[in-house]
Order: C-alpha cells, then structure tokens, then sequence
C-alpha cells in the first residue's frame, strides 16, 4: 500500500466514530416528527385539567371533624319548648334561627364575653339579667349567619324589634327576651327575615325540638354540639340538657360560642349564677382554637323548677353540691366538643400542667401551650416537636426552672432535668403522635397549682375556611 492507502486507513476509524456520535447527538436532540408523536386525544386532556383543577379546589382537609361525636338523645325538659326555621339571613335553604320558651317561673343565669366590641346583643343580654326580676317565663332567639356586631346604633335597633317582636309573638314583656346573634361581623342586620318568622315559630314551638335548635345555631360548626346528665336530688330526678356553637374564633374568656343549657331543677337565682359563673373558669374558659376571642359569646342556663325538688339556694348543700357536679359535666362535655370541632381540626390536644407556683402562673403555661402555632402545626403534621413546648413554657411569662421542668406525651417521659430525657426514642415520640387524642404534660415543679386546657391541632383546612369567610 502507499502512502495515501495507509493514510485512508488510520482515517477510517475516525469517520466511523463521528458518524457515530453525530447519530447519537441527532437522536437525542432531534424531535420526532408529527407522525412520530403518540397522539393524546382531546377529551383525555381535558379530563386530566379537570382533575388537576378539583385537586387545586379541593378542601385542604375534612369537611365534617373527625373527632365528631355521636349527637345524643336529647331529652324533653318540663317548661321548656322549641321552634326553628329558615329565615334566609346570610344562606338559602339553611335553618338559620331558633326560638326557646321558658315557663314562667323559670330562674336564669348568663355568663358572656368581655370583649370591647362585644355585640349589641350581648349588651341588652347583660343589661337584662343585671335589672331587677320579675315573674314571668322567657325567651331566647339566636340567629345564625350574622354577629350584628360593629354595627353601632342600628344593631341596638336591630336588637329592639327582635325583642319587641318576640315579645308580641309569645305575650312577654321585652326584658325578658334574650337574643343572640352569630356569623360575621360589621354587617347589620336584615331583623325583618327574623320579625317575619316570628308567628311561625311561635305557632310550632314543641318540647321536642332541642336536637334541631343546636343545628339552627351553627355557623361553621361541622357537627352539632349537645349533651345531657340526670342526678338525683334528695329522691327527685333532675335531668339536665344543652346545646352549643362553636369551630372559629374560640379562646378563653368565652369564644365564637354560644351555648344554652336548660334543667327542670328548681334553682334559684343567685344559686344558678354563681355556679354558672364559678363552673365557666373550668370549662368554656378552658378551650381554644385560635386564640382568638368574640364579640358575641353568651352563655345561658335556665331551670324551670318543673322537677319539684326542693329549691336549691347554695351550692355548698347536698343537693347543691351534687347539681352543681352533673351541670359541670354537661359544661365541660360542650366545652370539649367545641375544641373537637376547632375549624380544620383532627386531633383534640389536652394541655395538663402541674407544679406551677401558682393558679395563674399555671394557666399561663397552658395557655401558652394550647395557644401556640408552632405546637399547633406540629401536631397537625405529627411532628413530636418538644423544643416547641419548651419554648412556649419560656415565653409565657410564667415562673420556671428549666432543670426542673418535665414534658410528657401521654405516658412517654420526653424531657427532664433540663434536657431530654435518657429514656425517650424519637421513634415512640412520633408513633404516639399519630393519635386523635394528644396529651401534653408539663410539670414545672415549683409548686402545687394545677391548670388544664383543651384545644385541637391547626391544619391547612383552618387557613382555607378563615381565607373567604366573608366571601
């Protein structure tokens, strides 16, 4: 061979090689052509953009709480009839207003919140449980799906007709109707849709309707709230029966709540109010959501006196002392529903702290707890974040130790001694962290004050439904 022979050989491994690599590179980066592409059929397409759409609009979390309860079977109570109906207030097709009719005779009691704005509701409430009693029955209307609350003088207005008409409705002076009024806020009140339902509700009032009451009450409630005790009263059997509202908006000194308690005990007034006010501190005190308080929370206890015990006048009486107990059950049982019902809520968290210096530090460190975003978010993503308790413990202004605080899941020892504790696993901290129901302990050792509150974990479904209430 020549020289361009041999020449033409070393060259050849080369051409193939290039060849080779620009067929790799034209692979990859050539597109196919327009018959080569799979074809993707129109319908599908549109299909899968609806399905990506209901995934983006779809509620971030359970529609109904998980934690809901059973709803009980709720009594008949002697001197006590109920009506409700849809007045159309803030929704079309919703049961928006309850009326209650309370016999003559009936002693009562109220507890509300203390809010600076609270609503001209509560104002007249107030004012009419402070003035002198005379005889008569009562009555209570509650709407739902506006607070007529920072609606200045037309909201008192609004108040006066209600009362004036319920009062024409069921021939009761106006101070002794009790109204309330829950939804949004600074919107005034269309009261005509209510003065126009008032003949209607009159004309169905029945013992029988308390189960549809505390559904007529609900605002963003997933589930209605209702609970019932009986105790026996020196050989009489009182029963005691209750309702309440309350998902948003919910921290101590009364809350978004409304609740409404009825009993065919005889009690007499003063006796009624101070157990009712003594019992609030332990339970519709106790509970928070979001740590935010309303302008229209009202509590109301009424006994008929129908049992026919002898009239309870003291708390510190036999009879007294085992009245005021079941009263403080049926409280606390509300109470906790509430928190079960916090908006976007899956797990319901108790907050036990013991060995505070003393009762208000301990509150103080369970509030802070209970009422912590970081804690609540945590638990929402099963998180068992301890640092978090840690550090609500240190802001809330309370007296502690940091070598003498314990923190516990449960029954898990988490920290101690100012670290963590030898015993504690991640692992099990995270396994109890799955659970519905949390318990978070916190012994600062100081002392021998107690405090308990309960509140619920905060999802993205809680953001959702505060993100457009008003829309």
């Amino acid at each position: 061979m020549g020289k361009d022979g041999k020449k033409k050989a070393k060259d050849a491994p080369k051409s193939d090689k290039a060849a080779k690599k620009k067929a790799a590179k034209s692979a990859t980066t050539t597109p196919p052509s327009d018959k080569e592409k799979p074809k993707v059929k129109k319908a599908d397409l549109l299909a899968r953009i609806a399905e990506l759409e209901a995934q983006l609009t779809a509620p971030k979390g359970p529609l109904v709480s998980p934690l809901a309860p059973d709803f009980p079977d709720l009594p008949t109570i002697d001197g006590v009839r109920f009506a409700t109906a849809q007045a159309g207030i803030k929704y079309k097709g919703r049961t928006d207003l309850m009326l209650a009719d309370l016999a003559p005779g009936t002693a009562i009691a109220g507890v509300f919140t203390r809010s600076a704005t609270r609503s001209g509701a509560v104002l007249d409430c107030q004012a009419k449980l402070k003035a002198p009693r005379t005889s008569g029955g009562w009555a209570i209307l509650v709407n739902s799906g506006n607070a007529n609350a920072f609606t200045g003088t037309a909201g008192m207005e609004a108040v006066a007709a209600v009362s004036h008409g319920v009062s024409q409705a069921l021939g009761l002076p106006p101070g002794r109707v009790l109204t309330a009024s829950t939804g949004v806020i600074g919107q005034p009140l269309p009261h005509a849709r209510i003065t126009e339902a008032l003949d209607g509700l009159s004309n169905t009032l029945s013992p029988d309707g308390m189960a549809t009451a505390a559904r007529a009450i609900m605002t963003t409630d997933t589930f209605p709230k209702g609970s019932t005790r009986t105790v026996d009263l020196d050989g009489t059997t009182v029963t005691i029966a209750g309702i309440a509202k309350g998902s948003g908006m919910i921290a101590p000194d009364m809350a978004t709540m409304l609740s409404y308690v009825f009993t065919d005990a005889k009690v007499s007034d003063r006796a009624l109010q101070t157990m009712l006010s003594d019992l609030t501190k332990s339970t519709f005190n106790a509970i928070t959501v979001d740590s935010d308080t309303s302008t229209s929370d009202s509590l109301v206890v009424a006994a008929t006196g129908k049992a026919g015990n002898a009239e309870i006048t003291s708390a510190r009486t036999r009879s007294g002392r085992a009245f005021k107990e079941a009263l403080a059950e049926v409280l606390k049982d509300l109470a906790i529903q509430i928190a079960m019902d916090g908006e976007g809520a899956t797990k319901l968290v108790e907050v036990q702290v013991t060995g505070a210096a003393n009762a208000l530090d301990a509150r103080r460190v369970a509030s802070a707890i209970a009422n912590s975003p970081l804690v609540k978010t945590a638990i929402a993503g099963e998180d068992p974040n301890w640092g978090r308790v840690v550090m609500a413990v240190g802001k809330s202004g309370a007296r502690a130790d940091r070598d003498k605080l314990r923190i516990s899941f449960g029954d898990i020892l988490v920290a101690e001694n100012g670290q963590i504790a030898e015993s504690y696993t991640e692992a099990a901290g995270a396994a109890y962290m799955t659970r519905d129901r949390i318990l978070l302990s916190v012994d600062l050792g100081l002392g021998t004050a107690t405090d308990t509150m309960w509140t619920c974990d905060m999802t993205y479904r809680y953001i959702e439904i505060n993100a457009d209430y008003r829309s």
